[in-house]
């Protein structure tokens, strides 16, 4: 019984010489990134191993029997690349090529011959060995190799299943490398497309803090991915009065974006009486419930408050949304601006926000902020808390700017740089 000659089986090749020749092959294919240029150092490695005259690849993916396309050919001058220049392939109908094409199977020829009008013709001529390798993919050959010598019987058919398994896992490799390609590039597009998203929305924020009398503002917005569904905005109002609004979209990422743009308008397009701020959280919640919320499971969480210069007053209405914490510096005391409180914008139709006052002090320092804050989490997955934050506020000596930046320096050092699993939006005010 003849014994089994494998590839890279040479007379005289010691087992640690062909060991040597199949990793130095593995190395150079597994730093190949172009499905393109892998093929073309593989077959450079295979004619090594099995010498031919010429190699040819037909394909029939994507066509219907008889019809094939010639992707590659080892004569030709410049080599198309067959995943994205499948156009410029020449296609063909019937013949010899169509027939082990479409017939599935590997096949050997130690005497070809085939007729001058078949389409394989110009490519066979004066080549009598060939080797038919299929390419399965689906179960299907869908591509399929041939490589030819120009004397008769020149190849062993005892390495011709070694080939064909060896070619097949060869094509499962660069077929996945391309589907990586495709990948990329279809994530390249989504996320310069997020990008735009991000940019629209980070337009819509205030470009600058606002000059507030007896109050001095900060804020800062971290979006967890491109897009987010946090908001803050500033509303200049009769009388030198200011509208202070915070919100957050439920939901991460572009679909809360467009919540928050929807949100944004509605909020810049009301018209109504300013006082109670109540009244504007009815309008959003209205047109909110009307067009945008009632087919989804998607709402807003919001705090409006309308600031006082003359007498240092902030009545407020809430929508869900966390209340703002309080730091009382002349008295050292902490509280929540909790009196008025409603449902989330976007569920109930016709839902009325009551409102609250509470008149503030020189010293007072207020927070806003969206629960990505106090529900960040360090890596043993406890959250930052209200307790943490009550700590950054103890510095009762800090100006609004300073104070925003040890609010984000406490989360960041408690989260140990994790990055952020919700939007993360603070607005501090400080009274002057």
């Amino acid at each position: 019984m003849d014994e089994p000659v494998g590839l890279f089986d040479r007379v005289g090749q010691t087992v640690e010489e062909r060991m040597e020749l199949v990793v130095t092959t593995m190395r150079e294919l597994s730093r190949q990134t172009d499905p393109l240029e892998m093929g073309r150092l593989y077959g450079k490695r295979m004619r090594k191993l099995i010498p031919i005259d010429r190699s040819v690849s037909i394909s029939r993916r994507d066509l219907r029997q008889p019809y094939f396309r010639v992707t590659r050919c080892s004569t030709w001058k410049e080599q198309p690349n067959p995943w994205t220049e499948r156009d410029q392939l020449p296609l063909y109908q019937g013949g010899l090529f169509a027939e082990l094409l479409y017939g599935d199977e590997p096949r050997l020829f130690d005497d070809m011959e085939v007729d001058p009008s078949d389409p394989a013709a110009e490519y066979l001529e004066g080549h009598r060995s060939v080797m038919a390798i299929p390419m399965y993919d689906q179960g299907a050959a869908l591509n399929m190799t041939l490589l030819m010598r120009k004397e008769s019987a020149a190849f062993d058919p005892r390495q011709f299943p070694e080939l064909v398994w060896m070619s097949n896992l060869f094509g499962r490799i660069t077929h996945n490398l391309r589907l990586s390609e495709q990948l990329k590039e279809a994530f390249d597009e989504v996320d310069y497309e997020l990008q735009v998203v991000a940019d629209i929305q980070r337009s819509l924020l205030p470009a600058q803090m606002p000059d507030i009398p007896t109050m001095a503002v900060a804020a800062d917005y971290q979006t967890s991915r491109r897009a987010g569904g946090d908001y803050y905005d500033f509303f200049p109002l009769a009388d030198g009065k200011w509208g202070l609004f915070i919100a957050d979209v439920s939901g991460h990422g572009t679909p809360a974006a467009v919540l928050m743009a929807v949100t944004h308008s509605l909020a810049h397009s009301y018209c109504g009486a300013a006082d109670p701020p109540g009244r504007l959280l009815d309008y959003v919640n209205r047109r909110l419930t009307a067009r945008y919320t009632s087919e989804s499971d998607t709402f807003v969480t919001a705090f409006y408050g309308i600031y006082n210069p003359a007498d240092r007053s902030l009545t407020y209405a809430c929508a869900g949304h966390n209340p703002p914490r309080l730091k009382r510096c002349e008295d050292g005391s902490l509280a929540l601006l909790d009196a008025a409180r409603g449902l989330p914008l976007g569920i109930i139709p016709g839902e009325k926000y009551a409102s609250a006052t509470h008149t503030l002090v020189p010293g007072d320092q207020l927070v806003l902020y969206t629960d990505g804050i106090t529900e960040a989490q360090n890596p043993k997955g406890q959250f930052f808390g209200l307790a943490r934050l009550d700590l950054v506020l103890e510095n009762c000596s800090v100006t609004a700017s300073d104070l925003l930046k040890s609010v984000l320096e406490a989360v960041e050092e408690f989260t140990e740089g994790r990055p952020a699993l919700d939007d993360r939006t603070v607005l501090v005010a400080k009274i002057s």
